[in-house]
């Protein structure tokens, strides 16, 4: 039978699918780890034997490869899942990416470096489901935890960590910096948009942002000994911590990126004082000592700012001296205004520290607003 020019064959019903619905997905960020994804996924595969579950794998790149076990993985196991994240970087961007990706009704977070304990997950997640809470704390300071092999340095400064967090910000659990979590994904569906995806506590920022309104219960684990790779945490997750807590204690007025940058500041500005002196001493005229102390300033926030403020972007290789001349170009006015301003400053009270510090001020602002737009973003 002929058919009319604009006949178009119906569309066929797609059937739903005969796997069943997930009950549990597991977050687990990653970053060279390439050796621990296999025997993590057979932990959990004997851990979760009696419940329907899937793992999403959230990768920052890893350059030995990590992405691609997990996706190989994949190939043949449907019940797990890879985000590759390409010029992003940070565990509590990684966490929230991946919880966001899956329609589980229940989500556990862990590490990848088997230091969790995954035979915990079904206890966790029975206590989500009889309604008894809504985010259960994998906890090491509870009755039948234990820290592990923590040394006597790094079980100190956790302590103190979670001391500050308990007093300043009134959270009521023994261990808010546990990686080791399970919650309701609705209820994290709820305080995600107030969440930072920068730093490496995503519990304690949950538990902050929920202000109370969370019910919580712990259960005991035993820190593990991790098997293979190295720990990704360095002294800068301090600045991290720091920040989140002054992040929530301002009701995230104040950023952690911007507390960087604001650090970063401040020591320019010391070098800035420092040069602009040394070429008056110099009997350089102020506009050129001027110039080139802010020059010189510029550069070393530049670099600190590349191994602080935007460490999850940091630029390397080639792509930092790309980013360092992208600096300097796109600086470039501010440096103008700052010179100009300093100079008229200058003219009208000739008090050096004073004209430098107006032209410093005014440079950081424009250098503030530029730098994320065109310096440091996703590659």
């Amino acid at each position: 039978m002929a058919r009319h020019p604009g006949y178009t064959q119906p569309m066929t019903a797609i059937s739903p699918g005969t796997a069943p619905a997930r009950q549990l997905c597991v977050v687990v960020p990653t970053f060279k780890e390439r050796d621990n994804v296999p025997r993590l996924l057979a932990k959990l595969d004997a851990a979760l034997s009696a419940i329907a579950w899937e793992v999403i794998f959230v990768d920052d790149n890893s350059p030995d490869g990590t992405w691609e076990v997990a996706r190989q993985l994949a190939q043949t196991d449907s019940r797990v899942r890879c985000i590759r994240r390409i010029g992003r970087r940070g565990l509590s961007g990684a966490c929230i990416e991946g919880i966001l990706a899956s329609s589980a009704p229940y989500v556990a977070v862990m590490d990848a470096d088997l230091q969790h304990d995954e035979t915990q997950l079904p206890k966790m997640l029975g206590l989500l489901q009889s309604g008894e809470a809504e985010l259960v704390v994998g906890s090491r300071y509870v009755s039948g935890g234990d820290t592990g092999n923590f040394g006597s340095t790094r079980l100190g400064g956790s302590v103190l960590a979670t001391n500050i967090a308990k007093k300043l910000l009134h959270i009521d659990i023994a261990d808010p910096m546990s990686g080791f979590f399970m919650l309701r994904r609705d209820r994290f569906e709820q305080l995600a948009p107030k969440l930072s995806v920068q730093g490496f506590k995503i519990l304690l920022d949950l538990v902050a942002t929920a202000g109370g309104k969370l019910r919580v219960v712990e259960v005991p684990f035993s820190f593990g000994e991790r098997q293979h790779g190295e720990s990704k945490l360095d002294s800068l997750v301090v600045l991290d911590f720091l920040g989140l807590v002054l992040a929530k204690l301002t009701n995230d007025l104040v950023s952690l990126r911007f507390l960087l940058f604001a650090l970063v500041g401040g020591i320019g500005l010391g070098v800035h004082f420092a040069t602009l002196y040394v070429g008056l001493r110099l009997n350089l005229p102020f506009a050129e000592a001027q110039g080139l102390a802010a020059f010189v300033a510029m550069t070393g926030n530049f670099l600190l700012n590349n191994q602080l403020t935007y460490r999850d972007q940091r630029l390397r290789g080639f792509a930092l001296v790309r980013g360092l001349l992208m600096f300097y170009l796109v600086c470039g006015v501010g440096l103008l205004a700052n010179v100009g301003v300093a100079a008229t400053v200058f003219d009208q009270e000739p008090i050096w520290w004073l004209a430098g510090a107006a032209g410093a001020l005014m440079g950081v602002v424009w250098n503030y607003g530029v730098s994320s737009l065109f310096v440091w973003r996703s590659k």
